[in-house]
């Protein structure tokens, strides 16, 4: 089996891109799966939530970038979880500066990454909040993209520019990327507007929508401050089960196309 890999992106901050990263890489670890997590955001939060100080990191994802380190050599098992990392820290912004200025540069994760294909059957990429050169990679390299939103007043504005996105990246870098999914993230059911922009989304969407909802809570705000995914924090918790059923339903999805 090759790897499944999946960007998770959007070009607004804060609509829990990293919380579902972390998560669905513990999710599917949890289902004995060889999953690697990929942090590609200089703020490096991915990696402080598995448990990682981006500050004392001797290697990193920018040596990956730049062609000085492999990614085998730079992958690591944070203590207690069942998933590879590729760690990252502010060092990143510097390969994105040298990117810039290389020949084919938006495929330098794409190549890095061709070699442990067969190793992995999920590979979740964290993206930074915008979209630049390392999101760009990240899209090259990936089969599909995973799209968490909150569900409120600018999510639809802010969703039509990242679909305009990735006919870009279609038409350029990427024809076979395709959308995973959108997720409804830190979801509130007593909201009004949340119920009216959840179901604009799937009037607009159908079923690229998730049914699964990640409710707002606590345990999930709380988890990155002890390093640990919330299915690991707060393993009975409504946030962890909330994304052990989306891994559920992201794996029926895949066995549905299969026997298509």
């Amino acid at each position: 089996m090759t790897a499944r890999i999946i960007a998770v992106a959007n070009q607004k901050g804060g609509v829990g891109k990293t919380t579902t990263c972390v998560n669905l890489a513990a999710a599917f670890s949890s289902m004995n799966y060889p999953v690697a997590l990929l942090d590609m955001d200089p703020q490096g939060n991915a990696t402080t939530g598995c448990g990682i100080d981006p500050r004392k990191l001797m290697v990193s994802a920018c040596e990956v970038l730049l062609g000085e380190r492999t990614l085998q050599e730079t992958l690591l098992q944070p203590d207690g979880l069942n998933f590879d990392l590729l760690p990252s820290n502010g060092d990143l912004t510097a390969a994105e500066v040298f990117l810039l200025q290389q020949d084919e540069r938006e495929f330098a994760l794409k190549r890095a990454l061709e070699p442990l294909l067969a190793k992995y059957a999920w590979i979740f990429i964290d993206c930074p909040p915008s979209l630049n050169m390392l999101t760009l990679n990240a899209l090259a390299a990936a089969d599909s993209l995973l799209i968490p939103m909150q569900c409120e007043y600018y999510a639809l504005e802010g969703l039509s520019a990242l679909l305009n996105t990735i006919e870009q990246v279609r038409s350029s870098v990427n024809p076979h990327i395709e959308i995973e999914g959108l997720l409804r993230t830190m979801f509130d059911g007593r909201n009004n507007l949340a119920n009216a922009v959840s179901d604009q989304l799937i009037e607009n969407f159908g079923d690229r929508v998730y049914r699964t909802l990640i409710p707002r809570n606590i345990r999930v705000v709380e988890a990155p401050g002890y390093g640990l995914p919330v299915l690991l924090y707060a393993p009975h918790s409504k946030g962890a089960m909330a994304h052990l059923a989306l891994a559920g339903e992201m794996l029926r999805r895949y066995e549905k196309k299969e026997t298509a």
